[in-house]
């Protein structure tokens, strides 16, 4: 009967240890989480751009950028459309000329997951701008013609360090005064004029000399920018000049149409000199070409 007893028991223990291994282990299985790269993406990358058209005086226009307005993404991928690529967040691409490109952008969040974005932009060369056309002062230099109905016809041509030009009432090409540069060679006149950058121009003037001595010359220079001594003037930068050596009457005037192209300055100066001989210029214009 003991015997008996006594199995029972281990029997009864043995199934007691059996069910709580099982409960251990199902417990167990309970507490595993699924791997990190499993979770569901909650935040993913929304790929989004926008394009601008470079503007500039010469070939910005082909230069586009781009604003990067994608979320949630780290890593960005571009083509642009014309066999040009980028990984940059924010990218600038220079294309060949006008034509219609497909760009597109694919953002990449660290999980892997992407999103496209694309965008057909349409190159087109901009228009010029349509050249103004400065105001010469004290053109025919006559006295009191400046817009406030004051000046001696020679204000506006005055240059520090340059000497000043004479007055002249016979001969003239217009009105009652000209210009006159003695002989010697010491006097100048000098004008800025604000300008469109990459334009053609004409200036168009009138001008006389003495006939003799023989040699001499009366010179328009145009020059770029603007500078503030005549020391400072390089001549051999002028955007175009004319020497005028025509001394075969001194009473007729020659007319002289001075082209020019301004390049990407926006002020140019109007530079006269002379050289040996005693000479004049009077009603000088300006035209857009």
């Amino acid at each position: 009967m003991m015997n008996f007893r006594i199995n029972e028991t281990i029997k009864l223990n043995l199934i007691l240890a059996a069910c709580v291994s099982i409960g251990l282990l199902t417990s167990c299985e309970e507490e595993v989480y699924p791997e990190t790269g499993s979770i569901v993406d909650k935040t993913p990358p929304s790929a989004a751009f926008s394009a601008t058209q470079g503007v500039g005086l010469n070939d910005e226009w082909k230069t586009y950028t781009f604003s990067n307005q994608s979320s949630s993404a780290t890593d960005f991928a571009w083509d642009f459309g014309d066999g040009n690529s980028s990984t940059d967040f924010e990218p600038s691409n220079e294309y060949s000329g006008e034509g219609t490109f497909d760009v597109k952008l694919i953002a990449t969040d660290k999980l892997g997951v992407s999103s496209t974005y694309s965008e057909q932009i349409v190159i087109v060369e901009p228009e010029a701008p349509e050249a103004i056309i400065p105001p010469i002062y004290e053109a025919s230099f006559e006295d009191n013609s400046l817009p406030d109905g004051t000046g001696d016809g020679r204000d506006s041509w005055r240059l520090s360090g340059a000497g000043v030009i004479q007055i002249t009432s016979s001969p003239v090409y217009e009105g009652s005064q000209a210009a006159k540069f003695p002989s010697a060679g010491d006097r100048a006149a000098y004008q800025v004029l604000e300008v469109t950058p990459n334009s053609d121009y004409t200036l168009t003037y009138y001008y006389t000399m003495k006939t003799s001595p023989t040699g001499g010359n009366v010179t328009v220079w145009i020059l770029p920018g603007e500078v503030s001594e005549f020391s400072q003037i390089d001549t051999a930068q002028a955007i175009a000049s004319f020497a005028g050596t025509d001394q075969s009457s001194s009473d007729d005037y020659v007319k002289v149409d001075l082209p020019f192209s301004t390049g990407a300055n926006d002020k140019v100066a109007i530079l006269v000199t002379n050289e040996l001989v005693e000479s004049r210029v009077d009603s000088m214009s300006i035209t857009a070409d």
